[in-house]
């Protein structure tokens, strides 16, 4: 039986030195419609470029270079003669097949796989990225960069510390009545999801100060191996260098959220409990039971885990997953800026998740703060929709140190309340500190 494929529309962006490939939707064709924007100066070879990347994807992808040559003629000797706004664009004919054995050539009505689902199955990344029936003319990749690139920096600015820039978000003056509240973010996302929480709690009179963590956000991506390899101990001593710089006075508030980095910032207040007066958690893996997402698995995966974490839509993906709720676009933008800009923050994370012993982290959060190992009140402000940790881990959390730590369900919260529900955190925080 021979099955064929309906085609798709897709699009190849060259961004930065990436092939990034989208396809907005299916059409009831056998031939797939390619259109390729180049850089400033392209060459046959660029199309070269295109047909290794598209013969390297699933369903056996053949693209016809003969037939490009065929509708552009030759590039370098007419490349003067093509319009500014066609010389962005080459367009040629690939076919997607699979076939099997036996079959004949009628068409096959069940529905067809769609391998670039990834792209559309989510109801803001399809409003986001899905393009229009002519890319080229109406926005692509480096459009999109344009209309957001300004978004999300709510608050901030950028500090340096050592070798190191810091993006760091502050509401509230240094010298507030109420004390300084320090709100660490988790992976795979950013100090933004604060930006709510951060607004109240200084109108409250609190001093509130949110870093994008090194990797993440718009903070430095320094690639492993030169300065920074994404261990615990880095983000550790990175931390205190810019609390140093930031002049945070200890003991301070803090607040914590999420995987991994979200971790490393319950390690961190278990090696330094002077510097930490009161400690909010808010969804975070706090016991040895405590699953571990699918993303963080793959991530682990040699090769699948780097074609994983060029996701650009990635972020805004797993807090959606984690919620019951999908984010607006203005949102959505932001989360996903930093991983469309460059592949720095992808490859920050995959060697952020490669570095990190789970259970061994998990073992220290759950021992670290045992009746018998810590006294500092905690607060655990958790949104029971949430996909990732269910209520039992914070519950199981309360149990283990009932003197110190207050248990406060947020109904109607996923993975991030600060995101789903700012005012329930906003309102759990001010009543703790």
């Amino acid at each position: 039986m021979k099955r064929e494929f309906v085609a798709a529309d897709i699009s190849l962006f060259f961004v930065g030195f990436r092939w990034v490939i989208y396809a907005p939707k299916l059409i009831g064709q056998f031939s797939l419609h390619i259109s390729i924007l180049t850089p400033p100066s392209p060459y046959p070879e660029t199309a070269a470029m295109a047909a290794s990347t598209i013969s390297s994807l699933p369903l056996k992808l053949q693209l016809s270079l003969p037939l490009i040559r065929s509708i552009n003629g030759d590039i370098r000797s007419h490349w003067g003669s093509i319009r500014p706004q066609s010389r962005r664009r080459m367009a040629a004919t690939i076919i997607a097949k699979d076939s099997k054995k036996g079959g004949g050539d009628g068409e096959d009505e069940s529905p067809a796989f769609n391998p670039f689902g990834f792209v559309t199955d989510n109801p803001s990344s399809r409003s986001a990225i899905q393009l229009p029936e002519t890319p080229a003319e109406d926005g692509n990749v480096g459009q999109m960069l344009y209309r957001i690139e300004d978004k999300g920096k709510d608050y901030g600015r950028y500090i340096r510390s050592g070798d190191l820039v810091w993006f760091v978000r502050e509401t509230g003056s240094p010298d507030s009545r109420r004390g300084t509240i320090v709100f660490l973010h988790g992976a795979p996302t950013q100090s933004y999801s604060y930006r709510v929480v951060m607004s109240q709690m200084s109108d409250a009179g609190f001093h509130c100060l949110a870093p994008d963590w090194i990797g993440f956000g718009f903070s430095d991506k320094p690639q492993p191996g030169y300065g920074f390899n994404y261990t615990e101990k880095e983000f550790h001593d990175a931390l205190d260098k810019l609390l140093e710089v930031l002049g945070v006075q200890s003991p301070f508030l803090l607040v914590v959220q999420g995987f991994l980095v979200g971790s490393y910032g319950l390690t961190w207040a278990l090696k330094n409990p002077s510097r930490v007066s009161k400690l909010a958690i808010l969804n975070t893996p706090l016991t040895i039971s405590s699953p571990v997402p699918g993303l963080f698995q793959q991530l682990r995966i040699p090769l699948f885990g780097e074609f994983t974490c060029q996701n650009a839509i990635m972020a805004e993906r797993f807090i959606e997953a984690g919620s019951a709720y999908v984010l607006k676009l203005e949102k959505a933008d932001v989360y996903r800026l930093p991983y469309l800009k460059s592949s720095g923050p992808g490859f920050a994370l995959l060697e952020a998740a490669r570095k990190i012993n789970f259970r061994d982290i998990l073992s220290q959060i759950s021992a670290g703060f045992k009746s018998e190992s810590w006294d500092k009140p905690v607060l655990v402000a958790w949104g029971i929709s949430d996909k990732y940790l269910p209520n039992s881990v914070a519950e199981e959390f309360q149990k283990s140190n009932p003197a110190a730590v207050k248990l406060k369900l947020i109904e109607g919260a996923g993975h991030m309340p600060q995101e789903d529900w700012p005012e329930k955190v906003v309102g759990a925080l001010r009543a703790f500190f």
